[in-house]
Order: structure tokens, then C-alpha cells, then sequence
């Protein structure tokens, strides 16, 4: 697995490369965005690590231009930016996960597992569901409303799956973080997932297509019917 390190700190980033060389991944570090971009434009990446202060710019910035051109691309922010709405606003972008600085290699190198585990096409179902306006391909990871291709998530198709694949019962909270984030339940925002579940709205929905209810108090539930 090949892992792109984006840090300016020149130290730190030497550092978290050779912890990750040592458990077996490959890693390619970039000090500054346009390396970055430069990086992933022309070599296969696996996952981003992800800082927020970098000196041509940030990398929330950073994460939008990844995530518009490679959505199935898992970036995990490793920031000393730790406020929560930098948290959440890391998440909205679709980060699978958000670490603080200062942070334990341990916990970051379970967490890189984690989630590339969960990233692998492996575990990608390979299966298609239309209603004749908005269709979802998981096994090639495209979505179309309407006429128009959309841009959705892993975590989103994740969370659409799980959703279809449990259609007309509801899904607590619980249960869909679990799925989607850590499945012990540790350094999770709840706050996340009702993100990920507003962002999916607004992106699958429109006045006349409903798909996902809130069943307040309990969780979410699919409502649309496959043809």
C-alpha cells in the first residue's frame, strides 16, 4: 500500500514515513499542496495523510481538489488544528478520519489500517441499484441523479449500502457509525455522521426523490424502491 505523506514539517514527516516503512507500507512524502497534487495526479495513491498548514496553501483546500477528482481516495488529517468546527469541516470534505497533533504512532498507524481496510476493493460490493433517477454502481463507484453524474464519498457509498442493503428497517446510529468509522467506537464524532448524512441528501435528493428518513431518536432509515 502506497501512502503519501503530506507534512512541512520536515522532521515530523521523515518520522511518520519511517514508522509506516517499518510496518510494511510504502511511503511518499510532500512538503507543500502543489507536490502534492503533482503526486496524485501521477502515482497510484492508496491514502493521504493529511496536514492542515502548509506553505502554499491548506489542507482543506488540499482534500476538496483530492476528493473531486479521486472521491474514493481515503485522507486522514493529521493537524495541530484541533477546534471543533476544523474537526467537522474536515469530515464534510470527506476525510475518513481526523487526528490531532500531538498524537500517538501507535493509535495513527491503527487508524491507517483501519482505514484502508475498510478502502480495499475487496470490499466493494459489486452490485447496482436504480430507481431510473438516481443510480449507484458499487462495484465501479459512480452515482447518477437524473442526468447528471454526482461525486459521492467512500464513507458515502458506504453508508448508501448499508442503507439499501437494510431498506425500510431503520439503522440506528450506532449500528452506521460502527460500520463507517471505528468499530470499537473510539475517536468518533457523532457530529460526523449526521454530516455525512446531510451532505448524501443533498446530493442524491431533490423536491420529488426522497431517500433517506430520520426516524428521530433511533437512527436512518432508505426509503426508495429499486426498478
Amino acid at each position: 500500500m502506497k501512502i503519501l505523506v503530506v507534512e512541512d514539517d520536515l522532521t515530523l514527516s521523515a518520522g511518520i514515513c519511517f514508522e509506516l516503512d517499518c510496518s510494511g507500507y510504502l511511503t511518499i512524502p510532500a512538503y507543500n499542496c502543489k507536490k502534492a497534487v503533482h503526486l496524485i495526479q501521477n502515482d497510484p495513491i492508496d491514502l493521504v495523510i493529511l496536514d492542515v498548514n502548509l506553505p502554499d496553501g491548506n489542507g482543506f483546500d488540499l482534500c476538496r481538489t483530492i476528493k473531486e477528482t479521486h472521491p474514493e481516495l481515503p485522507v486522514i488529517f493529521l493537524t495541530a488544528n484541533d477546534l471543533e468546527q476544523d474537526i467537522l469541516q474536515g469530515f464534510d470534505l470527506g476525510a475518513e478520519d481526523y487526528v490531532t497533533k500531538p498524537f500517538n504512532m501507535k493509535i495513527l498507524l491503527r487508524r491507517v489500517e483501519v482505514a484502508l481496510r475498510r478502502n480495499t476493493p475487496a470490499q466493494q460490493p459489486s452490485n447496482c441499484w436504480s430507481d431510473g433517477f438516481l443510480t449507484l454502481d458499487f462495484s465501479k463507484l459512480t452515482a447518477v441523479r437524473g442526468d447528471d453524474k454526482i461525486i459521492v464519498t467512500s464513507n458515502e457509498y458506504k453508508l448508501l449500502k448499508a442503507l439499501i442493503d437494510n431498506a425500510g428497517n431503520i439503522l440506528t446510529r450506532q449500528t452506521l457509525l460502527e460500520r463507517l468509522w471505528d468499530i470499537d467506537g473510539n475517536f468518533v464524532d457523532d457530529h460526523a455522521l449526521t454530516a455525512t448524512i446531510n451532505r448524501l441528501r443533498a446530493k442524491i435528493e431533490d423536491d420529488t426523490h426522497t431517500y433517506i428518513k430520520t426516524v428521530r431518536g433511533m437512527g436512518y432509515a432508505w426509503m426508495g424502491d429499486a426498478r
